[in-house]
């Protein structure tokens, strides 16, 4: 007898779990995973982003929501075909719950689930208005006095945060908030969006002159409006910033620039905030339900106290202060710092004939541009991926799809072959010096920026300046700072006209304590991680981004941030849920995470 065709496996498959699953058989719908296996779940299920991990998580996930949600309907995704390769039989699905309708992505091995990846694509009666559902736009017909779009956009700007409040207001207008604040407007959510800088995009014209996307185009789209076809690769700072202040114009977003905030505190009665912010030097008062961080993960910068940095004669700062090379033509110039920024300025800094050494404090993990893309990316994110038929929706959701707990062992291989393959470039920076790492397990670039955001650097021609000797390289801590060098723990000293603390970026809890109170930042704890146990990302296991796009300890207060893929991919997730509570859908959170780390 001929084997079935996957279409019917996974038919099949899926019939048998949405039986359980209606019948509430409990016992039937786990029995349809594998021993080894992984639920991951964005919203649908456990308003929550959250995976589960083995069956015994997954059975106490439907033992506490399955009643409520309801889900039926599960089916191969429209227009979709399963595939199986080598045993591994893969679809994209479609499903309902009794609020939302769902999408996902199913993996499964010797007829059971391997992986299952369940997302919410919108909320049954809260459509977003597109497709055949787009809005008219212009009025037809006749009517006395009528106002014009213009003139209706005005009365909605002079009015919201004045004679109406919004419903949610988002701190930080960089990317994160530009991409929640598209997707908000979408969903009919009365929306601000506070930022300290004059214009959307400033957050990036602002930073260093030589400062560019390391992440290539196919990458990095927003939400509704992919970058033009003609677009480049790797997008200079500048470019960026005008195509978010084009992106916040067109999508209409209510956004408050030169506007900083000063205060906030949340009244658990009212179940309401109360935001002190300063615009155009006057304090306004707003008294939005809903409260999101959206200050990125290089807003909080570390800056180090070291000895007698008081005393230093030149000129220095943070490297998300740094001007750029221009004033320190003739100096000599020392970058404290490893890692993208400090490679990205002591690059621009040669550039201009300056003099200048990195220190290197702590290993770094290295990955040369075109490598990664090739290795790394290519699969997903590339102009042959979008030959091939994959969209950005797609290659998010594959992303999406492998539970972290074996990410590593995806990445593992992919960076073995990076490492073999630049052999001779590896070898070049460890004859010059350089401390490298592939990461606690040799998982690389990806998994570092998950577990701790540090650590790495995308090589586009730093290095190789590095290995030429042409970046001076030193090591070791340093141990002051004297008038006019930087003294290391060795007792090398490094003359200094500028010095640059290339030295990273806190938690972004950080600005919960300085916003909010040192008690709900200790309350809301660390954000970012994985609880991996490997450097910079303390354990327990937590399997998600803690306190990333889900609900946190502290009631309608919500964190959103990470690059451009992040911020278009879970804003989608993060405005669901917002827009849930602002409509009054019950949104009973499955498995709240507990706080670990405060900081």
């Amino acid at each position: 007898m001929l084997d079935k065709a996957p279409n019917q496996k996974l038919s099949d498959l899926l019939q048998k779990f949405g039986g359980a699953l209606a019948a509430g058989d409990i016992d039937g719908a786990v029995d349809c995973f594998q021993e080894d296996c992984y639920w991951r779940d964005l919203v649908t299920f456990t308003w929550n982003i959250k995976t589960m991990e083995g069956r015994d998580q997954i059975r106490d996930m439907l033992k506490s929501r399955l009643a409520g949600t309801k889900p039926s309907n599960w089916q191969i995704a429209e227009g979709e075909d399963a595939a199986e390769n080598d045993g591994l039989l893969e679809g994209w699905i479609s499903f309902e719950t009794e609020v939302a309708r769902g999408f996902g992505q199913i993996r499964v091995r010797d007829g059971k689930i391997w992986t299952l990846l369940t997302t919410m694509v919108e909320l049954k009666g809260f459509e977003e208005p597109a497709g055949f559902a787009r809005p008219m736009g212009a009025k037809h017909g006749a009517g006395r006095n009528r106002p014009t779009w213009k003139e209706e956009r005005e009365k909605e700007q002079a009015e919201l945060g004045f004679s109406k409040q919004p419903y949610c207001l988002i701190i930080g207008g960089g990317q994160g908030g530009i991409a929640l604040g598209a997707r908000l407007r979408q969903l009919g959510v009365p929306t601000i969006i506070v930022e300290k800088n004059e214009r959307p995009g400033d957050s990036w014209r602002k930073r260093y002159k030589s400062l560019c996307l390391h992440d290539p185009v196919w990458y990095d789209h927003l939400p509704y409006i992919d970058f033009p076809k003609n677009w480049p690769v790797f997008s200079p700072k500048d470019k960026i910033g005008d195509w978010l202040e084009m992106y916040t114009k067109v999508m209409e977003l209510n956004y408050w620039g030169s506007t900083e905030a000063k205060s906030a505190s949340y009244d658990d009665k009212k179940k309401e905030w109360t935001v002190t912010v300063t615009r155009d030097g006057k304090d306004i008062v707003l008294k939005p339900k809903q409260l999101v961080l959206a200050t990125g993960m290089s807003a909080k910068p570390n800056m180090p106290k070291i000895k007698g940095m008081e005393n230093f004669k030149g000129d220095q700062h943070h490297s998300s202060k740094h001007p750029g090379p221009d004033a320190y033509a003739g100096k000599k110039a020392v970058v404290i710092g490893s890692n993208n920024s400090a490679h990205d300025i002591c690059a621009a800094l040669w550039e201009a004939g300056i003099d200048v050494t990195m220190v290197q404090r702590s290993s770094t993990h290295i990955v040369r541009s075109d490598t990664l893309m090739d290795v790394g990316l290519s699969a997903l994110y590339s102009e042959k991926a979008v030959q091939s038929g994959m969209t950005t929706a797609k290659a998010d959701l594959i992303f999406a799809s492998l539970p972290y707990k074996i990410l590593h062992e995806f990445q593992i291989p992919l960076y073995a072959e990076m490492k073999k393959r630049d052999a001779a470039f590896y070898e070049g920076l460890e004859k010059a010096g350089f401390m490298l790492d592939w990461g606690d397990d040799n998982s690389g670039l990806f998994m570092k920026y998950l577990r701790r955001g540090s650590g790495y650097y995308i090589d586009i021609g730093a290095s190789q300046l590095i290995i030429d000797g042409e970046i001076k390289l030193a090591r070791g801590d340093v141990k002051e700072i004297r008038e006019h060098s930087v003294l290391l723990e060795d007792g090398t000293e490094l003359p200094a006209d500028l010095i640059v603390y290339a030295t990273g970026y806190g938690s972004m809890n950080g600005w919960a304590a300085d916003l909010i109170s040192r008690e709900v930042a200790d309350k809301v704890g660390k954000c970012w991680g994985l609880g991996s146990s490997t450097t910079k990302d303390p354990g327990p296991w937590e399997g998600e981004q803690r306190n990333m796009w889900k609900p946190t300890q502290q009631e309608a207060l919500w964190f959103h941030g990470g690059n451009l893929h992040q911020s278009r991919h879970y804003s989608q997730f993060l405005s669901l849920q917002l827009k849930a509570r602002m409509e009054g859908i019950p949104t009973p959170v499955y498995a709240l995470q507990q706080v670990h780390h405060k900081g």
